[in-house]
């Protein structure tokens, strides 16, 4: 999926990471939360390109990682353009991230052993 709204996430920045995450192509059971960032997107967007804030993860390509980091289970949804002058996206302690749409709220932790890489 690339192109179209929603976007890629194709448009890389200075620092060589992407300007802005996928935005989810579905909004209903498939979407998933990542346990790190909390970003939101389907289980085959994370298939595709992984999770743009947390790339060590090595969630693309990868289902086991995508499993173990992501969960269908969250509350929320909010869409962020400018997470460092964004009081919301301050407030969630999101501001850091890259453009997106992110999960008000997850009650999951990352696993043990991925917390490592973070």
């Amino acid at each position: 999926m690339s192109g179209g709204g929603g976007g890629g996430g194709g448009m890389m920045g200075e620092d060589g990471r992407p300007e802005h995450a996928q935005i989810p192509t579905s909004f209903g059971h498939e979407l998933r939360a990542c346990l790190r960032c909390r970003l939101v997107k389907t289980y085959d967007q994370f298939m595709e390109q992984g999770c743009e804030n947390c790339p060590f993860l090595e969630m693309d390509r990868d289902h086991e990682n995508i499993v173990n980091c992501t969960t269908p289970n969250f509350t929320g949804i909010i869409s962020v353009m400018d997470p460092g002058r964004s009081w919301a996206a301050r407030w969630l302690r999101i501001g850091k991230f890259i453009p997106g749409c992110y999960t008000l709220a997850v009650a999951e932790q990352l696993p043990e052993e991925y917390q490592v890489a973070t």
